[in-house]
């Protein structure tokens, strides 16, 4: 029951201090269950993270379930999600009590545009732990060439290009490219 609580307290701290979406996660994620609990390492964190990119639902929901079910099976799962979306669910309640009222102030509106831009920083901060985490060899820049290109030109679902970037990584390994 422990391991059960733990896991709920330390996705509570991680959903309290995602703003602006599963990409703003990854350095406090990384913080709380690689470098404080050891939970996953980084390149598990990166897996699940890219899994729960690829599966129906929001990132920081599958990314917990992933966590918690591999730290302590269904309970773990179910402890470690309802852990990220209750301060969620706390603050939103909270929040669509009075922004009514309040979201025509131009004080409040330049405050949000402030945070989008906050934002935006902790979402490139991101990018480059991703970055740094998966273009690791020539394979990798490859793809990674290929889908930024691709990704500007064509309106694609994600999903191809997650099937298209698992597929290459197969046939990397068969041909021998990864690790160079």
């Amino acid at each position: 029951m422990k391991k059960l609580w733990r896991l709920f307290l330390a996705f509570a701290r991680v959903g309290v201090m995602t703003f602006g979406g599963g990409y703003a996660m990854i350095p406090i994620l990384e913080r709380e269950i690689v470098d404080r609990h050891g939970w996953a390492s980084n390149e598990e964190l990166m897996d699940y993270y890219a899994v729960g990119q690829c599966t129906p639902g929001v990132i920081a929901v599958n990314t917990a379930t992933f966590i918690g079910y591999k730290t302590a099976g269904i309970p773990g799962g179910i402890a470690a999600t309802l852990g990220v979306i209750f301060p969620s669910v706390v603050i939103i309640t909270l929040i669509a009590g009075v922004l009514t009222h309040f979201a025509d102030i131009p004080a409040v509106q330049s405050a949000f545009a402030a945070i989008r831009v906050c934002v935006c920083v902790l979402i490139f901060n991101a990018v480059l732990k991703l970055w740094k985490g998966a273009v690791k060899d020539k394979g990798a820049l490859l793809l990674f060439l290929v889908v930024f290109v691709l990704s500007i030109f064509l309106d694609i679902s994600p999903v191809f290009y997650v099937i298209l970037c698992a597929l290459a990584g197969i046939l990397f390994t068969r041909w021998g490219v990864r690790g160079k």
